[in-house]
């Protein structure tokens, strides 16, 4: 009864009850696709689209296509589809999470609503976290759809336009988020049509959905060109700040990550650099120098935060621990700790166009997400993304114990018990995954293990290079696995060991071992066997000492990590355990949840080494997390807030700059531009409610001359008498003479080219200006608050008057530049930078030929030197 009334009030339960029908469906059709032959199989997808071409819906051709989908996967990859991923693949057709635990075959469930959305013609995007699990999967599962008729395309870094375009064309295609997002503001900084590489944006399934469109959510995509800013005080401030006394001269809040600097800071520091106010108009960037050069000495750790290799500084990721190469922290942050760090301050970017992953995917049709942790995050997926979570249950029972935590007084003594429970485990021949939250205490660890004498693998950024092989091999017996974070590493950790990882490695080290040679792959085969019987009887002795065990050496501010590390135990049924190792020193306990448990250890008068363990404390901990969790999500809802105005003005830019790039004859557009920059330049020098005789005439006719009117030789007489609309009228008319002279002159189809290429220009550079605009807006608005505005509606309200105005200025500045461009050479080429991820590999510069000089004129005619006009963006 009780049960009932349980599973009555759960809305997980019943979508899986009314999934489960769906699910029988398919089932019964098992026979009689099973019974089909290859020819016919896969003459289906020729019968499903005609189906869907009659009016047929996808829902109603979803029990056979998928019933299709697992025979073929049956037959092609020797791997039959489960109930349970049946039902995953149900959600993700409807454009939802499913939340499918490590080990239970998320990427086969994939293949189900990939096969039946493809049909449409549309194209359906999978999205992985990196570059090997994309061509992984794309090669692997793409099996499946060639066989069934379907083309398969790839988009990882280093492809040629054509492949990218050909790839985006395809009915599947398999990529990285940071490449489909690079694609996306790559097309709309295109110049021409045939440069554009994505279609209109249908269906996406993204892999590791929580750690894309939340962890990854607060840092976005930026294409960035160089500034022109000076790198010298950077260095300077890097040996000024650390003469200051924390707690005397600045105060650092780790909760908030900010720092502050004291009233006997800013005197100090005023001292130094011999200014009589620090924060005069005048000293505005010392101001912002001296900022970033305390947070980079304060907050930000080498080791945790970013590494430092070959001499540069790179970010790690703290949800995955990987190394992104080429990302850079904005505003300056990056110099900074450059400078601190003693290796070469690169100068500072500007920011050519932008985009977040919140805003990218949100522009799909329909989108949909897999994972093994979404439920605790399931609020932010439905207030930000409109996509709930719906929990699918396991193929077998899960049977991992999850011990309660154990908490320390000091770190010092966690790290001494985690020492102990691993030598004791390792010793018993019991594999051992221990998850770490930083690289410097991976490494504090491994020491004390090295020490120790116990053997074990180290995973960490830092030899990321290794990650598959070693994450493979961690339920060996016997083995001891250190990771930094667990997120999104794609390989499963066998009991026993991986016999084709082994095989390999083995066959890699022999030089008489040619994988294309008929002896190659029969020593292979053998080879393989023997790893196979190995890792057989390895498992079973695996299995008897009770699976592989996790040691969690912290608890994560977000649960959800913490549960992806303990996920890598009991996979598919398989026995495992896992317990977290806790201090009052960690920065989680220390900042948000120690002082009750403090309480209680002092109460019982606990030394050092005594840990206290008990549910109370897990639940305690807990709480702490999602206190943690509730503001993280408060800060991106925040930040959404504001990126969602600039979104708005982005959608509509990019829209804008899209038609005029497709749009055969901008003839209309230039002339709408004219009457519009007619109108404000009469409603400047003769504006509405001013008497006639006070209007300035001539200024009008001056301005004209250098917009609308070159060289016109009218003059002030020649106004007078006219009202407002007749003037309007009369300078409109005069204008549009002068544009079909200037069309005569060049010729039509001349004059069409020049003003696309004018026209894209003016909106990149405007457009360029406005995001850096922006930026300095969102820099300075909550100050608004201290005058009791709130400061979300004045960013709206002053982001709408830029954004006008920047309108306004690339209209101008187009009917300028029309009616004066002279027809040169074909346009240089902008050099530009992605912040990308380590496995993309190093960007390639683009190489300038026949150089300009920066203060020659520019080729465009504008009459300006080079580096005020198409210099700017290089």
């Amino acid at each position: 009864m009780l049960k009932f009334i349980r599973n009555w009030l759960d809305d997980n339960a019943k979508e899986i009850k009314k999934l489960q029908k769906t699910v029988d469906r398919i089932n019964e059709l098992e026979p009689r696709i099973s019974a089909l032959s290859d020819a016919e199989l896969q003459a289906k997808t020729p019968e499903f689209k005609d189906r869907l071409a009659q009016g047929a819906g996808l829902d109603d051709i979803l029990p056979e296509a998928f019933a299709v989908a697992r025979e073929t996967s049956r037959r092609v990859l020797g791997m039959r589809h489960f109930d349970v991923q049946l039902m995953g693949g149900m959600v993700l057709h409807q454009g939802r999470i499913a939340e499918m635990r490590t080990g239970e075959g998320k990427t086969l469930v994939a293949t189900l609503p990939v096969y039946l959305n493809a049909l449409t013609g549309k194209g359906v995007h999978v999205v992985t976290v990196n570059d090997y699990l994309a061509r992984r999967d794309s090669e692997w599962m793409g099996r499946i759809y060639k066989f069934l008729g379907l083309s398969v395309g790839l988009i990882v870094h280093g492809l040629s336009w054509d492949e990218r375009k050909h790839s985006y064309n395809c009915d599947v295609t398999y990529g990285t988020n940071n490449e489909f997002g690079f694609d996306y503001l790559r097309d709309n900084m295109a110049l021409r049509p045939e440069q554009l590489v994505q279609r209109e944006l249908h269906y996406a399934i993204v892999d590791e959905v929580d750690s894309i469109l939340i962890d990854e959510a607060r840092t976005p995509l930026i294409i960035s060109g160089q500034a022109d800013k000076a790198t010298d005080h950077y260095y300077t401030f890097a040996r000024l700040v650390p003469r200051l006394k924390r707690d005397e001269d600045y105060t650092v809040d780790e909760k908030a990550h900010t720092v502050v600097l004291t009233e006997e800071g800013v005197a100090r520091v005023e001292q130094m650099l011999g200014v009589e106010n620090l924060y005069d108009d005048v000293n505005m960037e010392l101001t912002h120098h001296l900022n970033q050069a305390l947070k980079a000495h304060a907050l930000m750790k080498r080791d945790r935060d970013y590494v430092v290799k070959d001499g540069e500084v790179i970010i790690v990721d703290e949800f995955t621990g990987r190394l992104m190469f080429g990302r850079r922290y904005s505003d300056g942050l990056h110099q900074a700790i450059e400078a601190k760090e003693g290796v070469r301050v690169e100068r500072e970017s500007q920011t050519l166009a932008t985009i977040t992953f919140q805003n990218y995917f949100r522009m799909y049709d329909k989108l949909a997400g897999m994972t093994g942790t979404a439920e605790t995050e399931e609020e932010e997926f439905r207030k930000i993304y409109n996509l709930d979570v719906v929990v699918i249950p396991t193929n077998k029972p899960m049977i991992r114990r999850d011990l309660p935590d154990v908490v320390y007084k000091t770190e010092a003594a966690k790290f001494r018990a985690v020492v102990e429970e691993i030598a004791a485990r390792h010793a018993t021949g019991q594999p051992v995954l221990v998850g770490t939250i930083s690289i410097e205490k991976s490494e504090i660890l491994s020491d004390m293990l090295r020490k120790k004498g116990v053997p074990h693998q180290v995973l960490n950024a830092k030899y990321h290079d290794k990650e598959a092989e070693i994450v493979a091999q961690a339920g060996r017996l016997g083995a001891v696995t250190i990771a930094t974070n667990m997120a999104g590493r794609g390989t499963d950790i066998v009991l026993g060991g991986n016999p084709e990882f082994l095989a390999q490695a083995e066959l890699r080290s022999r030089k008489d071992y040619d994988p294309g040679d008929p002896a190659g792959a029969e020593l292979y085969k053998q080879t393989l066997g023997k790893y196979r019987r190995q890792c057989e009887e390895e498992h079973r002795r695996v299995v008897e000492l009770g699976g592989l065990h996790i040691v969690g050496t912290e608890r994560h501010e977000s649960r959800r990590i913490d549960n992806q590390l303990r996920g890598r135990s009991g996979r598919q049924g398989d026995p495992g355990s896992s317990q977290f190792f806790s201090s009052l020193e960690d920065d989680l306990m220390r900042l948000f949840g120690s002082d009750n448990i403090a309480g209680i250890m002092d109460k019982l008068g606990l030394e050092e080494d005594v840990p206290i363990e008990h549910n109370l404390i897990t639940r305690s901990i807990e709480s702490a997390q999602k206190r943690v969790e509730n503001r993280n999500f408060s800060i991106r809802k925040h930040v959404l807030e504001y990126d969602d105005v600039m979104n708005q003005q982005r959608e509509l830019i990019y829209r804008q700059r899209m038609q005029v790039l497709l749009e055969e004859n901008l003839k209309d557009v230039v002339l709408q531009m004219i009457t519009e920059s007619v109108g404000r330049s009469v409603d400047i020098y003769a504006p509405e409610g001013v008497i006639p005789e006070e209007w300035d005439l001539e200024g009008l006719l001056a301005y004209a001359d250098q917009l609308y009117l070159p060289g016109h030789g009218l003059q002030p007489g020649d106004l007078e008498d006219m009202g407002r609309d007749a003037l309007k009228s009369f300078l409109t008319e005069k204008a549009v003479q002068a544009y079909e002279a200037r069309e005569a002159e060049l010729g039509a189809e001349m004059l069409r080219e020049v003003e696309r290429m004018v026209l894209l220009r003016m909106v990149d550079e405007k457009w360029m200006d406005h995001l850096d605009a922006m930026d300095q807006l969102r820099e300075g608005i909550g100050l608004r608050a201290y005058g009791q505005k709130d400061p979300l509606i004045e960013y709206k309200f002053e982001s709408y008057q830029m954004f006008q105005n920047m309108v306004d200025a690339i209209q101008d500045d187009v009917v300028r530049y029309v009616f004066r461009v002279n027809v040169v050479q074909a346009p240089q080429q902008r050099r530009t930078v992605e912040n990308k991820y380590q496995e993309e590999g190093p960007q390639q510069p683009v190489r300038r030929e026949n150089k300009v000089g920066r203060n020659d004129p520019c080729p465009c005619g504008s009459g300006k030197k080079y580096k005020k006009c198409c210099g700017r963006a290089g």
